[in-house]
């Protein structure tokens, strides 16, 4: 089976509250709850082709709401970005945000529930482990008897110097500083760092204890997968102690890096990681041909760049730090990202991950508060997305334009998760002896026993009328026989005849900004 993570955020995923006024509190504009993912949501996104989700933004994390008639300690203001705060600024690793749950009191028991009907419905769990740093004022009263706090001895103090970064924080007060999140040691960050963040320190072997704990916790409450979050800013010799032993207890559990590194893959491999993000590598590259900065060409010497390690690579078009494909900073249309879709999807048998509101073109162009206008959908304010309503919850209001983004996604998807050639087969580039296509299309093929696909992709403005030359290398490499086939085309249903002969051109006909999947059972 291959692996299609959804990626959602609770907070704006269910919320239907449409107000939207930028930096509004949760009492404005809203907020997703646990419970909005009910089992007929769930349905829908398995209907895509999702095996995965993944749960953004569940561990308690800093927010200027107020619960402290919950017991809980408010944040200050002056170090929280945005009115909701960031899911990466954790303030108590033990413990759920409050702001999902119907019953605060009983948050936790909401959250489970969800991971239980997302289990029933026959998919998996994902959630975020944020190894590398946590809230200025971290500190858990949820954590479980017998587990210690976090203390300065975690973190890297700079003595002799007080917090004051480069810009206005009222009466917070923090002497002797810390360091901030993102390897800033110096008491002076400024809005551009995590300085809603202190960064852990592993030089102390409390904090591999502190946060092999928290991994041990986590995966005990029934999840499958723990995404970690900046897994390159923390030693891998912490990841090959803590994920060794971790696997011991519980040897299902999954283990994602956020690495960008690539020179690095396969040391956080070696370490324990099953999967790694290939942002710099195939993101990159993707998006720059969809921009019309590369030629396709590049995406031959991308997969060659991981080809031992290709089935532990992640690839996306989008997730919550990335702009959308729709925003005008990127492609400017769902459309046009088509077809970088369809090749990292059925390019290799490797995984795929989608964040939600991407199905559906979801622009990303809101000012919503902190971040402003800036192609990606906030992570740090109270907001709500009407992609999501019209896809979730009244499908009545989807637009023609949502309608055909949404089923090519879902066919797209269907063909990964179900073709044996996608999930279990070998693969082959065609584009050495094509270089007709080597500016706007790329071509390969796919295949297990008895059924080839031969995939042409247009990520061409235009329409592509042109030929595919298939050559004896592939024929002996994959063991085909040349031979007149009945082939299908998986996007549109059609039938058409195919001349498979080694060096023999076979003529394609393509739309703009989209693809060809031909079936052929040999």
């Amino acid at each position: 089976m291959k692996t299609i993570i959804y990626q959602l955020l609770p907070r704006l995923f269910g919320n239907r509250n449409l107000t939207n006024k930028p930096r509004g509190t949760i009492a404005e504009n809203g907020c997703g709850k646990f419970d909005d993912i009910t089992t007929e949501v769930l349905r829908r996104i398995k209907t895509l082709g999702a095996t995965h989700i993944w749960l953004t933004g569940i561990i308690r994390h800093a927010t200027t709401t107020d619960y402290s008639t919950y017991g809980l300690i408010p944040q200050h203001q002056s170090i929280v970005k945005g009115k909701a705060g960031s899911p990466y600024a954790i303030v108590d690793y033990y413990d759920v945000c409050p702001d999902l749950a119907n019953n605060i009191e009983h948050r936790f028991d909401e959250f489970l529930a969800l991971v239980s009907r997302i289990h029933k419905e026959g998919m998996k769990v994902v959630i975020d482990f944020v190894p590398n740093h946590v809230a200025r004022q971290y500190h858990s009263i949820c954590r479980p008897k017998g587990i210690e706090n976090l203390t300065d001895e975690n973190f890297y103090l700079l003595e002799g110097e007080t917090f004051a970064p480069k810009f206005d924080i009222g009466n917070y007060l923090e002497n002797p500083a810390k360091a901030t999140g993102n390897d800033c040691f110096n008491p002076h960050p400024s809005t551009n760092d995590w300085y809603d963040t202190i960064k852990l320190n592993y030089d102390n072997h409390s904090t591999w204890q502190r946060m092999a704990e928290i991994m041990h916790f986590w995966a005990s409450t029934g999840i499958d997968a723990l995404r970690c979050d900046m897994a390159e800013m923390v030693i891998t010799d912490f990841w090959r102690w803590a994920i060794g032993g971790l696997k011991e207890k519980f040897p299902h559990i999954t283990i994602i890096g956020e690495v960008y590194q690539p020179h690095r893959y396969r040391e956080f491999l070696a370490a324990g990681f099953d999967l790694l993000y290939d942002k710099v590598g195939m993101y990159d590259c993707l998006r720059d041909v969809v921009c019309n900065r590369r030629s396709t060409k590049e995406i031959t010497h991308q997969w060659q760049q991981t080809d031992d390690i290709q089935d532990s690579m992640l690839y996306f078009l989008e997730n919550h730090d990335e702009q959308r494909i729709a925003s005008d900073f990127f492609a400017g249309s769902a459309e046009k990202g088509l077809p970088a879709v369809c090749t990292a999807l059925l390019l290799r048998r490797n995984p795929l991950l989608i964040y939600a509101g991407q199905e559906m073109g979801e622009r990303g162009m809101d000012t919503e508060g902190f971040s402003g206008s800036d192609g990606r959908t906030t992570i740090f304010d109270y907001w709500a997305l009407r992609s999501l309503n019209n896809c979730f919850f009244d499908r009545r209001r989807l637009t023609k334009s949502q309608k055909t983004i949404i089923d090519q996604y879902q066919k797209l998807l269907q063909i990964a998760i179900s073709e044996r050639a996608i999930t279990d087969g070998d693969f082959f580039d065609l584009m050495y002896v094509n270089p007709q296509l080597c500016n706007k299309q790329y071509a390969f093929l796919r295949k297990t026993g008895k059924e080839l696909l031969l995939i042409v992709v247009n990520f061409d403005s235009n329409e592509l009328s042109s030929q595919v030359v298939i050559p004896q290398h592939a024929f002996d490499y994959l063991e085909l026989r040349q031979a007149t086939h009945r082939a299908t085309d998986l996007i549109t249903k059609k039938k058409e005849s195919i001349n498979l002969m080694p060096d023999t051109p076979i003529d394609i006909k393509i739309d703009p900004n989209s693809y060809k999947i031909l079936k052929l059972k040999l």
